[in-house]
């Protein structure tokens, strides 16, 4: 007996094919686009185009989530196959910081455009959802890595510290929203949330950057497509300096004169030799991006690494820059965005090649 299927059985399996392999790696184009607006709008001159910008990356989380939906929903075998990869399953930390990090942007930039009235409460969805989801992620995947996922010694990877770094982006929209609440509890215990978050975040880190940099010291470098993955290691740095600078800003209206001082003082004493580690990090991160480029390193969405961490950065020196009064931090800043944008621009204009030709959607080789 022969069973025959419709046509119209395979419709939508055929319609929804190019989003078979759209993975959770893809959010980092929303944070990437993203943090231009959010470190533009710090930054001690006017860059025009913020508000486009802000605007492109609300637009570009949009119909991601409607396309990752759709993924689930059609291609849920695939959906599954990512989440038991050990080198795609940590990219579902991106999804969270997607959030926050256009969260951040609609607060700086987008109620410019949209009126603080409509800014506060979108700001305040996007840091439910981005909230909500980063601290499953953050022990979800985890868990997966020691239950589930096979991983063999020594090949610890940057994209590791993704799922742990999405609290310390809370914690940075989180300071921008305490203004926002009541004077009193709500403030107090908004302020301190963050502040716990920032500490999971920083101590998560903690643990898993000496294996990263074992790795490399044993292993040897990178795979050369992977070699951009080096500058996440940037993100927890720039984002814990710019959160404890943000939460210092608002403690005062939050919490007891005495601790409101001292976190004021922990915001410098904290944020300048991290800072310093994190230049650091870039001239060893883009010394092994420049051997690769001479070994003929491929494009890849790893190359939108080179967005947000160091989005972070300029955040960061820009905190400093404003808490200290130094102009060094200043021109820090301002000589970081330059990079940042460069790397936007770059990293953009492949991706739109990449999807226009149909080779970032398919099937991995």
């Amino acid at each position: 007996m022969v069973t025959l299927t419709h046509p119209r059985a395979h419709a939508p399996a055929a319609r929804f094919a190019p989003v078979r392999h759209l993975g959770p790696n893809w959010y980092a184009t929303v944070m990437g686009t993203a943090i231009i607006a959010g470190a533009g709008a710090g930054l001690p001159f006017r860059v025009p185009g913020l508000t486009m910008v802000w605007a492109l990356s609300l637009t570009m989380l949009t119909v991601l989530v409607a396309a990752r939906a759709a993924h689930w929903r059609h291609h849920r075998d695939q959906a599954r196959a990512h989440l038991m990869d050990p080198g795609v399953a940590p990219f579902y930390g991106c999804m969270s910081m997607a959030f926050l990090a256009v969260g951040i942007g609609t607060l700086t930039v987008g109620k410019d455009a949209i009126g603080e009235g409509a800014a506060v409460p979108l700001a305040w969805v996007l840091y439910a959802i981005g909230t909500a989801t980063g601290l499953a992620v953050a022990v979800a995947i985890p868990y997966l890595m020691v239950v589930r996922h096979e991983v063999a010694p020594g090949a610890a990877s940057p994209v590791w510290l993704l799922p742990v770094v999405a609290p310390m982006v809370s914690a940075t929209l989180g300071a921008l929203l305490v203004p926002h609440l009541p004077a009193g509890q709500g403030r107090e215990a908004m302020l301190l949330a963050s502040y716990a978050m920032f500490g999971m975040s920083l101590l998560a880190v903690m643990v898993l950057l000496p294996l990263v940099f074992a790795r490399l010291v044993h292993q040897g470098p990178l795979p050369l497509a992977l070699t951009p993955a080096l500058f996440l290691v940037l993100g927890p740095l720039g984002q814990s300096t710019t959160a404890v600078s943000k939460l210092a800003d608002v403690a005062s209206g939050a919490i007891g004169a005495p601790y409101a001082n001292g976190l004021n003082v922990f915001a410098v004493v904290y944020g300048v030799p991290v800072m310093g580690f994190a230049l650091m990090w870039l001239a060893l991160a883009a010394a092994m991006v420049v051997r690769a480029a001479r070994s003929g390193m491929p494009f890849a969405m790893t190359w939108w690494a080179f967005t947000f961490p160091v989005g972070t950065c300029v955040t960061g020196a820009e905190g400093l820059a404003h808490r200290t009064g130094l102009a060094a931090f200043t021109w820090l800043a301002c000589g970081l965005y330059a990079l940042l944008a460069a790397a936007w621009l770059v990293a953009g204009v492949h991706t739109v090649r990449g999807l226009l030709s149909g080779g970032l959607l398919a099937a991995p080789r």
